[in-house]
C-alpha cells in the first residue's frame, strides 16, 4: 500500500519539536543541571556540513555518504545526516534501537515493515528498533536525512 504524505499545518508544531529533538542529539530534552550538560552549541546549514566518504555496497546504497553531528554520551546513540544519490536503494534491514528522521532534501520513499510511504522535505519518521525497513530515492535528485538513534548504530539485513 502506498501512501503519500505532507506537512499537515497542525502537524508543524510537531515537526518543529522533531527537529529540535533530532538536533540535540539526547534522549534527554532538559538535562537536569545545567552545569552537567556535555552538549556544545552548534548552529550548521547544509552547506557546511563535512561529508564523509562516498561508500556503500553490501546492502548499503552505493555512493551514500554520512556527517555525524555528536554522539549521545548516555545512551552511545549518534546523529547526523545522510546523503542518498539519487536511484540508490538501501536493502531491507533492522537496527536493535529506535531511529528518528527529518526528511531535509529530496523525496525517499521507506517501507515501515509492510507499509510503503513516499515522504518529501519536513516529513518525520519513526523506526522502531527491530522493524525491517527499507529505502529507495528516486531518480529526480539526492536526498538528505537528518537522523537521530536512541542507542548504538547497528545493521542486520533481512531477506527481501
Amino acid at each position: 500500500m502506498m501512501m503519500n504524505y505532507s506537512v499537515r499545518l497542525k502537524d508543524k508544531m510537531n515537526l518543529l519539536f522533531a527537529v529540535i529533538s533530532l538536533s540535540l542529539g539526547s534522549t534527554e530534552l532538559y538535562a537536569q543541571d545545567s552545569n552537567l550538560s556535555q552538549t556544545s552549541a552548534l548552529a550548521i546549514s547544509l552547506e557546511e556540513l563535512n561529508w564523509g566518504q562516498a561508500g556503500g555496497g553490501n546492502g548499503f546504497p552505493v555512493g551514500v555518504r554520512t556527517a555525524r553531528q555528536g554522539t549521545d554520551p548516555i545512551t552511545g546513540g549518534v546523529t547526523y545526516y545522510a546523503m542518498f544519490p539519487s536511484g540508490s536503494h538501501f536493502d531491507l534491514h533492522w537496527h536493535t534501537h529506535d531511529e528518528y528522521v527529518v526528511v531535509v532534501q529530496g523525496t525517499v520513499t521507506i517501507q515501515l515493515g509492510t507499509e510503503t510511504h513516499s515522504l518529501s522535505i519536513g516529513s518525520y519518521i519513526i523506526i522502531p528498533g527491530k522493524l525491517n525497513h527499507s529505502w529507495d530515492i528516486p531518480t529526480d535528485e539526492d536526498a538528505i536525512i537528518l537522523v537521530r538513534r536512541a542507542g548504538p548504530a547497528d545493521f542486520h539485513f533481512a531477506e527481501e
